[in-house]
């Protein structure tokens, strides 16, 4: 076990450390032998009056426990004055919390000059300040640790908080340069955003939510921060209810826009703005210097467009997280069973915005319906319930915090109607842990059951912030992919507005997340109200196609993908917006309040039989007349039939481009990897592992035994791209074909 950390020597002052958390700090830096400045001008939280007991009471509590230290009841407008008085007390100054603040809350409309100008002389300048006044005497004695106080509103922002946001996020940026300019002269500089009880958050949290967020949960790291042994230096933490993590800024590759010689127009970032914005790859600056070295790196490609910049070299290097996918990929978690019976289906109908107000809704409402079934959707309820029993946090190697988790991406495919009562098991499969950077996606499979009987198949996004860096990979094979929006306008567009109860109605169908009904725990997220859960927009927009291209024929509906991109609050307007191409309808979800993108990168998939031929039965409506299509009638019989084992030994998506007169006549996909197995005809879904691509007759040639497959590759008669060595896995559905 380590030596327990000592201030012994250190002199260390506290700026509003009469309650709350400079209470704790002062506390503790005393109980661990520093000299400690207990300041407090003893005003309310608002900033007004003043008084001496706050820091007396403080100062009585060190000394009575044989600790140093003095009271202080400057206000740190007069920094010179509070860091002289410490001189005067202990004869240095080593270490500094400016942890003095007041609120003046106001929506950004009502925010008087006054209120924007006392919130910032208190926390920006107050700090700059008392800072200022400690800095040279910190420089001669080569030693200095100073803490600055932003917070979740500074760096996310918050509603009502305009003034204290920018003060805050100032704070940031202020202690980033004192990180800088002090590293030299031995003088660390880290930023704290803390949650905790205190005079400014005792009236927006409720008495059971300040137990748990106690000041001695964050005073640890403060002591950590400042420890001479402690080289952290310009460290940006979020802390709360015994959590610490440590935050940095993303930055997208993003695209170079400008081409030499040319002008650069709106319509250019216009085109690129998907590739801007895109985080997958995404680095990790820290330096101004990584910046400006980006940018001359980009400035000579655009002069010397053969010189090719790599700015993935910029980004932070990957430290130890505890992932370990080499133990994690792979691992099957406990089972879940979810017995229902029509109640539950209803109630996440209702829950999703059905309304017997439109005659097309009772089949789902009522159980007496002579048509009565379930929503698609309601197929991630049972596939969910594994996640609400903290199972993920019991795998070794996966050291995953809750309060650390988003819901990215949902992917969900049914091979059959729920049925609408009755007992299913749910078997979750870690597939794929990918390092984001930022954090570590986690792929989720989960296949649902009715008895033996496979219904469904999800897939679960799950990002677990700050857990990157352990130099995995960033992308997976395995992961259902988001789709680019079809570049015209929409072919429909259905508006749905949210009840007020939204998020309160969704929850009874199993997400309790304190999130979504309780105004306080969401203001301390950074949310000004409780939102709605994310697969409830999704249920939105799902039952919008369904209504809108299949007549709510829940028989029709395949499969579903979806982006979670903005959040979405109980009482606004969800507005989808819908392209039909094919089977495969384009969605986007917004806020028509807002205009934001709720839902992105989305599709629905209609049953192939729906609007098109189908893929399980060519002989019977195929449109091309191709001798090929008996074979892949007789591949999608065995995958019927047989398809789970096919799963398992395969694993694997092909693509066949069949050519006739030197063109592509027809594509069929035999996807092996997914769910129970499925063939379909057109491209692959994502993306395919082998394509292959050569003629009518050879397919046929080749399947029955008259065309070696080595010789057809090699005389180009037979072109395959991929994995090549995963065509040896054809064998088990392509064998015994000589009865056709």
């Amino acid at each position: 076990m380590s030596a327990p950390l000592r201030f012994d020597g250190r002199v260390v002052l506290v700026t509003g450390a009469g309650g709350g958390l400079g209470r704790a700090y002062a506390l503790a830096f005393a109980e661990r032998g520093a000299s400690v400045v207990v300041n407090d001008l003893g005003g309310d939280f608002k900033g007004h009056g003043k008084s001496s007991s706050a820091a007396d009471k403080v100062v009585e509590e060190i000394r009575a426990k044989g600790g140093k230290a003095v009271a202080n009841y400057d206000s740190v407008e007069a920094g010179e004055k509070l860091v002289q008085a410490v001189l005067d007390a202990f004869g240095k100054i080593d270490i500094l919390v400016n942890n003095a603040g007041i609120l003046r809350d106001r929506s950004f409309t009502r925010i008087s000059d006054d209120d924007w100008d006392i919130i910032h002389k208190v926390h920006l300048k107050g700090s700059f300040l008392v800072t200022r006044a400690a800095w040279n005497h910190m420089k001669k004695q080569n030693f200095g640790r100073i803490i600055m106080t932003t917070s979740a509103a500074g760096i996310y922002g918050n509603f009502g908080q305009a003034n204290y946001s920018a003060a805050k996020l100032g704070l940031l940026g202020l202690a980033n340069t004192l990180a800088v300019e002090g590293r030299k002269y031995n003088i660390h500089c880290n930023t704290i955003a803390p949650t905790a009880g205190s005079r400014l958050t005792q009236t927006v949290m409720p008495q059971d939510m300040l137990d748990g967020f106690k000041p001695e949960y964050v005073a640890p790291l403060v002591l950590w921060l400042c420890h001479e042994s402690c080289q952290e230096n310009s460290g940006l933490f979020e802390v709360g209810a015994g959590w610490i993590g440590k935050l940095r800024w993303e930055r997208s590759l993003g695209a170079i826009v400008r081409q030499k010689n040319s002008p650069m127009t709106p319509e250019d970032v216009q085109n690129k703005w998907e590739k801007i914005c895109d985080f997958n790859n995404a680095t990790h600056p820290r330096t101004i210097h990584e910046s400006v070295s980006m940018l001359n790196d980009v400035l000579s490609q655009i002069e010397s467009p053969d010189v090719s910049p790599n700015p993935t070299s910029y980004s932070a290097s990957a430290s130890s997280t505890g992932f370990d996918p080499a133990k994690v990929v792979g691992q099957k978690l406990p089972s879940a069973a979810y017995e229902y019976t029509p109640l539950q289906p209803i109630l996440y109908a209702l829950g999703v915005g059905m309304s017997t107000k439109d005659p097309d809704h009772l089949k789902f409402l009522f159980e007496g319906s002579e048509e009565f079934c379930c929503l698609p959707t309601f197929a991630v309820i049972p596939a969910q319930s594994f996640m609400m029993d903290g199972s993920l946090a019991g795998i070794p190697g996966l050291n995953i915090e809750f309060n650390k988790i988003l819901h990215g991406e949902q992917y969900l495919e049914l091979y059959k109607p729920l049925p609408t009562s009755g007992k299913l098991t749910s078997e979750p499969t870690i597939a794929d842990i990918l390092d984001k950077g930022s954090g570590a996606l986690i792929l989720l499979d989960v296949y649902t059951y009715s008895g033996k009987d496979l219904l469904c198949y999800n897939q679960f996004s799950v990002f677990v912030i700050g857990a990157g860096g352990f130099g995995g990979k960033r992308s997976s094979e395995k992961s259902k992919v988001t789709v680019n929006l079809p570049n015209r306008p929409p072919d429909a567009v259905v508006t749905d507005t949210t009840t007020v109860d939204q998020a309160a109605l969704y929850r009874l169908s199993g997400d309790w997340n304190f999130l979504h009904i309780d105004p306080g725990f969401a203001a301390l997220a950074g949310f000004q109200k409780p939102l709605l859960h994310g697969l409830c927009s999704f249920g939105f927009a799902a039952r919008h196609v369904l209504k809108q291209f299949a007549n709510n024929d829940v028989t029709k509906f395949k499969a579903i993908k979806v982006r979670f991109a903005k959040p979405v609050f109980p009482g606004q307007t969800l507005q989808t917006e819908m392209w039909k191409e094919g089977n495969r309808i384009h969605i986007q979800t917004k806020v028509k309040e807002t205009g934001d993108i709720a839902i992105a990168g989305a599709y629905v998939d209609l049953a192939s039989s729906f609007d098109q031929p189908s893929a399980k039965e060519p002989s019977a409506k195929t449109p091309s007349g191709l001798q090929s299509d008996l074979v892949f009638e007789e591949i999608g019989r065995r995958i019927r039939e047989d398809g789970n084992q096919l799963v398992k030994k395969v694993n694997a998506i092909f693509q066949w481009d069949i050519m006739k007169d030197k063109k592509i006549a027809v594509q069929w996909t035999i996807d092996l990897k997914n769910g129970s197995g499925e063939l379909y005809q057109g491209p692959a879904r994502g993306k395919a592992d082998t394509i292959f691509t050569l003629s009518d007759e050879d397919f046929v040639g080749l399947v029955l035994g008259k065309i070696n497959p080595q010789k057809a590759f090699l005389s180009g008669k037979l072109k395959v791209k991929g994995n090549i060595m995963l065509s040896q896995k054809l064998g088990t559905i392509l064998q015994q074909y000589a009865k056709l």
